[in-house]
This record gives structure tokens, C-alpha cells and sequence, in this order.
């Protein structure tokens, strides 16, 4: 499969996605689908909310014209390939959009909208797509999980789900962070010649470029958790499906690193929470946004430091997975040294204000 049929696919996502992005925004803002500014939000007034389905459009839209094209053109068989474990994921990522639709709407509760995702990542892993070994990155050893993988599988698809979710505060942020995860994962899986995941990051990274367009600062429409969790659902699965495929990937390093910066902000804010004897579900304006926006950055500038640092990680992730052991210990010490200087400089584990939305 070539590059210029990535980059083919990449584009109908995109051309959809920019096609669909205003009159999903003319829909939503005539029925008063509207995000409202207050609390720990940085817009200044109402925004369009439901992104996410024109982000869905793109995605859909591309991977039916590969569907199409296999069926009647004589297109390399990718997605006939990917078979059960790629169905299994097609359809969780339809619930866990429809999850996310609903919470646009209708606000549901945190414990609905962990059902909802709890059910939509059991459907990749009821049709085979799992976890089942864990590599050491320094040894090249490997642990087979055996019962232990569906728990873990489905930890590591609603965790993706969520950190996508959370790092969702700034115009363009989710967007970009997933585009250049994606990016990283086409790069892996072609590699690994792993063609469906390649395939499902190619259509990823055009959907959130075409939504660039409408969500970069100053934006005019946001992506709701319908798009955030549908974002973090397909970058959960292709990794599955591509990255972890491979031995030589050093299973969960490697995506961990790659997606690095709302793991990282996720697990800031969960020991911030603690350590003030805070619930972990509780909002606060204490995430890497925040604090960017804090010491003086505008939004645009704070958007464009943490795309560079989650390149900085994309590309150590990737240098993992070819220098020797050594060499990983070394490139993995100097990530973790600069994201702890990072932690500390931004204040990431003190105290932060709370809201109760």
C-alpha cells in the first residue's frame, strides 16, 4: 500500500471534516447546542459544542471509500484484512461517539458515561483485538497476560478515551495532540507493515487537520466528548491494532510515550487531587493548559509548546523502538528528566481551583 494511498485517504477525511465542520456548526448553534464560557473554560462566549460529529463524518466517510474501493475498485484488501478485531473496533467507536453525543446534549452522568465506554471498548475486545503481552523496553523480555489481558485491554481503551478527554481545554488542543499521535502510529505501523492500523491513522490525521481549520484559536466550534473520546477510542485501538503488534514495539512504552503529555496531565491531576484529599473526578484549573495560560502564555502560544512537547515524546518513543538497550535507558531518563522539570516549573502538583462542573 503507498504512501500516496495514505495521503488519499488522508484527504477525503480532511475534505469531509472541513466540508462538514460549519453546518454542523450552523445546526447546533440555531438548536442552542452551545457550550457556555464559565468555571475552569478559557472561551470568552458561547461556543458550538458537537465538533465531534463532523470529526466522525471525515472518518466514516473515508474509511467507506476504502470499503468501496476494495469491493469495486481492486484496492489493496486492508480493511477486508483487519476482519473480526477491526469490525470489533468500528463498532465500538460508533457507541463511544453516540456516548459522547448524548454527553453534548444532555450532560449525562460521569457513571453512564463510564458504562458507555466500558461497553464500547468490550466490542474490540470481545472480537479478539487485546493486549496480551507486556514487554520490558530495556530487555526485549515479554510477559504474556493470559485472563489479565481483557482488564488491561479495557483499562488501556477507556484511559485512552479519558486523557484525550481531559487535555481537551484549549481551542485546537485535542485536535493537534491527536494528529501528531496519529501521525507517529502511521509511521510505526507501516513500518510493522501493520496496514489496517496505518490506514485507520491516515483517516485520523485528516479528520483532525480538517477540524483545525474551524478549532484552532480563536475557534468557532469545539469538539464536545463526542470527538475527544472518539479521538482517544481510535488511538487506543490502532495502536492495538498496529504499534503492539510488533515484539519489537516494546508494547505499552512506546503509545504511552507517543500520546506522553495527557498521560502525563492525567496523572498529574490525579496526585494533585490526592495529595489535597480532593475526589479524582473533581475539575480543577490545575492541568498543563492552565498553568501555561498562568504564567503569561496566550492560548495560541501554550497550544503550540505542548504540540512541541508531545513531539519531543512522539519522536522519543519512536527512537525507542530501534537504538539499543542502553541507549533506551538513556533517551527514556532525558523524557522523564524534562516532563519532571516541566511538572515542577508549571506547578502541576500543588493546589489548584476547583469547580464543580
Amino acid at each position: 500500500m503507498s504512501i500516496q494511498h495514505f495521503g488519499f485517504l488522508m484527504a477525503i477525511a480532511a475534505v469531509v471534516t472541513l466540508a462538514a465542520t460549519p453546518l454542523v456548526r450552523s445546526w447546533t448553534t440555531r438548536w442552542g447546542l452551545l457550550d457556555l464560557p464559565g468555571g475552569r473554560k478559557v472561551h470568552e462566549h458561547a461556543i458550538s459544542r458537537l465538533g465531534g460529529i463532523a470529526i466522525f463524518a471525515g472518518i466514516a466517510t473515508a474509511l467507506l471509500a476504502q470499503f468501496l474501493g476494495e469491493a469495486f475498485g481492486g484496492w489493496w484488501p486492508v480493511l477486508h484484512e483487519g476482519g473480526l478485531p477491526l469490525a470489533g473496533a468500528m463498532a465500538g467507536g460508533v457507541v463511544i461517539f453516540v456516548v459522547g453525543v448524548l454527553d453534548d446534549i444532555y450532560v449525562i452522568s460521569p457513571g453512564w458515561k463510564l458504562a458507555g465506554q466500558i461497553l464500547a471498548a468490550s466490542l474490540p475486545i470481545a472480537a479478539g483485538l487485546r493486549v496480551e503481552f507486556v514487554g520490558d523496553p530495556f530487555s526485549g523480555g515479554l510477559f504474556m497476560l493470559g485472563l489479565l489481558s481483557y482488564p488491561v485491554t479495557l483499562l488501556w481503551i477507556v484511559g485512552f478515551a479519558n486523557v484525550i478527554n481531559l487535555i481537551d481545554g484549549l481551542d485546537g488542543l485535542a485536535a493537534g495532540i491527536s494528529a501528531i499521535a496519529a501521525a507517529s502510529f502511521l509511521i510505526l505501523a507501516r513500518e510493522n507493515n501493520q496496514l489496517v492500523a496505518a490506514a485507520l491513522a491516515a483517516v485520523l490525521i485528516g479528520a483532525c487537520v480538517g477540524f483545525l481549520r474551524y478549532n484552532f484559536n480563536p475557534a468557532s466550534i469545539i469538539m464536545g466528548d463526542s470527538g475527544a473520546m472518539l479521538l482517544g477510542f481510535a488511538l487506543a485501538t490502532m495502536s492495538l491494532s498496529g504499534v503492539m503488534k510488533s515484539t519489537a514495539a516494546i508494547t505499552l512504552v512506546v503509545p504511552l510515550l507517543i500520546i506522553g503529555v495527557p498521560v502525563f496531565d492525567t496523572f498529574s491531576a490525579i496526585i494533585r487531587r490526592t495529595r489535597f484529599g480532593r475526589p479524582i473526578q473533581e475539575a480543577d484549573d490545575g492541568h498543563i493548559h492552565h498553568r501555561l495560560l498562568g504564567r503569561g502564555f496566550n492560548q495560541r502560544q501554550t497550544v503550540l509548546i505542548i504540540y512541541a512537547w508531545s513531539g519531543a515524546l512522539a519522536a522519543g518513543g519512536y527512537a525507542m523502538r530501534f537504538v539499543p538497550s542502553l541507549v533506551k535507558w538513556v533517551v527514556f531518563a532525558v523524557l522523564a528528566a524534562l516532563s519532571g522539570v516541566m511538572a515542577k516549573w508549571l506547578g502541576l502538583f500543588d493546589a489548584a481551583h476547583t469547580h464543580g462542573d
